[in-house]
């Protein structure tokens, strides 16, 4: 199979800066997306330096010796392993940031990871926040990941709550992140891929503006992967582009 990837972000029409950061890291076959908050500019920060963080992580462990910061997980593969530990790290880079610098205090940043294995057939997806991963298959989509959300956790307690008790639950709260503490939970799943599956990683101006029938039918079409990502971006900001937008698109191919 052959991995080709794209990816894109917009600041939106109600925002003034961006604080969203992807990388296509095509050399490790890892891709990201990453949503950033906190004041003046730490949010922009904090997305960056996950995204930098992970990458820095994946180039130090190309080796067999390398030192890890973590222990390795047994019940894991070495890429599980690896992939949840650049979390990790870019978790701990940004807390001591934000503990020593009094102007980033606070930052913080959502992220969602997929590392792909072509010759196993196989894709691990992790995140930590609201930022999703999809996969489209057969002009359907699945959702890869759990939004980390207060509402979601409700749910989870209490998966029969009454619409009206929901209903008063503040939508965009999420209850887990990069920085918010010097150790952090990473959720971590593995799938298997095929030749014309396409993922999709967005962080939740896209997901919170576009549902998820419309992103399959985007993704469906046979279309470039450009074409996608601006269709993307653009129907976010037709429906109201209320925050920053950011897509990666990746596509499995014969």
């Amino acid at each position: 199979m052959r991995i080709t990837a794209l990816g894109l972000s917009d600041v939106g029409l109600q925002r003034d800066h961006n604080e969203d950061t992807f990388r296509c890291l095509d050399e490790y076959r890892l891709y990201l997306v990453a949503d950033g908050m906190g004041g003046h500019n730490s949010g922009e920060i904090a997305s960056a330096m996950a995204a930098e963080g992970m990458k820095a992580f994946f180039e130090a462990t190309e080796k067999d010796d390398a030192t890890w910061p973590f222990p390795i997980d047994p019940n894991l593969s070495l890429q599980e392993n690896r992939l949840s530990a650049s979390i990790k790290m870019a978790n701990k880079q940004i807390y001591d940031r934000s503990c020593s610098d009094q102007s980033t205090h606070g930052m913080g940043t959502t992220v969602v990871g997929l590392l792909l294995h072509p010759e196993k057939g196989i894709a691990h997806v992790a995140h930590v926040g609201d930022s999703r991963a999809y996969r489209v298959r057969n002009r359907k989509i699945e959702l890869l990941t759990r939004d980390h959300s207060l509402v979601n956790d409700y749910l989870m307690m209490m998966p029969d709550m009454p619409k009206e008790a929901m209903d008063i639950l503040p939508k965009n709260v999420i209850t887990r992140a990069l920085g918010m503490q010097d150790s952090v939970v990473v959720d971590l799943g593995t799938e298997d891929m095929r030749a014309g599956d396409r993922f999709l990683l967005c962080s939740d101006g896209l997901s919170g503006q576009l549902t998820d029938e419309r992103i399959c039918e985007i993704l469906s079409d046979e279309q470039s992967l450009e074409v996608c990502c601006k269709k993307l971006i653009d129907e976010s900001n037709e429906a109201g582009g209320e925050d920053n937008c950011t897509v990666i698109v990746v596509s499995v191919e014969p």
